[in-house]
């Protein structure tokens, strides 16, 4: 049976109801989403900033008792969306979902393309030249996500690929009720202003500027978002929104994206990073960044001390996990039907330094 709106809303304190079966949660500045079926089970979409591993273990009880996930699904691999996969992947014994194109930066391949904290705007793209940008090691867990877009664990929702904020980003729609979860395709808040943060202010803008490496595709793919005609969006940063509200802001995004979304400058707003199976292939070359020291002083400080915490937390909270799973046949090591690959299986062979990401 599924757990209830009454229920959800009386026992989970650090979580809000997006739509019927769904409920967001808050990390610092990032959200992460809980989706249930009629049947009871559920998954569970991102997985927040490091050290969340503990909060989202106890939103998990509140709503779904002793329930454990049937996947994990992963928008994309920016640290701020991954951070406690690890751990509760272990801890639960379940796979990880993703698009094929985010497979180097969660199988320790392949560093993401630089954030660029040149295109201004507020805070947190100041800060963003501290950000993480090196990948994770998840090989053991990750599996990809079917070419067919139905969702391993959710029948009820389909995934669509919406690269720009990264190559492999992926959203996820429940057509019954139009309810899209659009990771950072695109935000219900200001990306780059911390004092978003604090406010929430609801508002459709583009993907955070700051981490977005190829802004035709964006745009694309919040031209396919709207195609949805969504009646109610979640997205990774931002409060929910619904209505008429909702699709009158997303057209005029569509509509004035270049203007309203794309930044006057910074390195990619005239020529993307190249991605492909295997990473990062080139960037286009740093723009010059005059950062205010000032802020960048408090950005190194705040960051440090969420870092301090994060970690504190999972050192704490890390438990043993013993799982036999080198017989299991891993679908990121199968070919992925309808997905050919871009480049030549060999390429590692041929050009060992095509993919190092030697890049400033």
């Amino acid at each position: 049976m599924e757990p209830s709106n009454a229920r959800a809303q009386q026992k989970s304190k650090h979580t809000f109801p997006v739509a019927p079966g769904v409920w967001g949660m808050k990390t610092i500045f990032v959200n992460l989403f809980f989706i249930s079926e009629p049947d009871g089970s559920w998954a569970l979409l991102d997985t927040g900033v490091y050290g969340s591993a503990e909060k989202i273990r106890g939103a998990a009880e509140e709503l779904f008792g002793n329930i454990r996930p049937r996947a994990i699904l992963l928008t994309h691999g920016h640290f701020d969306h991954v951070g406690a996969v690890k751990e509760l992947a272990q801890e639960w014994s379940v796979p990880v979902y993703a698009h094929p194109l985010e497979l180097p930066y969660l199988t320790g391949k392949s560093s993401y393309p630089p954030p660029d904290p040149s295109v201004g705007g507020g805070g947190m793209a100041y800060m963003s030249f501290l950000y993480p940008k090196k990948p994770i090691d998840i090989t053991n867990s990750v599996e990809l996500l079917p070419p067919d877009g139905s969702v391993p664990g959710l029948p009820s929702w389909r995934w669509l690929h919406t690269p720009g904020h990264t190559a492999g980003h992926v959203s996820f729609f429940r057509e019954h009720d139009r309810v899209l979860l659009a990771g950072d395709a695109f935000v219900t808040r200001h990306g780059e202003s911390v004092m978003a943060v604090i406010t929430q202010k609801r508002e459709v803008h583009g993907p955070p500027a700051y981490y977005t490496s190829d802004w035709g595709s964006a745009h694309h793919s919040v031209e396919k978002l709207l195609e949805l005609n969504p009646r109610v969006a979640a997205t990774g940063h931002g409060m929910p929104m619904q209505g008429d509200e909702l699709l009158w802001q997303l057209d005029n995004l569509v509509k004035d994206f270049w203007t309203k979304a794309v930044p006057s400058h910074g390195r990619y707003v005239h020529e993307p990073a190249l991605t492909d199976e295997q990473g990062v292939i080139s960037v286009p070359p740093a723009t010059d960044n005059t950062v205010p020291k000032v802020l960048a002083a408090a950005g190194l400080v705040a960051l440090a001390g969420v870092a301090l915490v994060a970690y504190s937390k999972r050192g704490s909270n890390q438990r043993k996990h013993q799982r036999e799973m080198r017989n299991r046949p891993f679908s990121h090591n199968r070919p992925a039907q309808g997905m050919p690959p871009t480049v030549s299986s060999t390429l590692d062979e041929d050009d060992p330094y095509a993919h190092t990401n030697n890049y400033p």
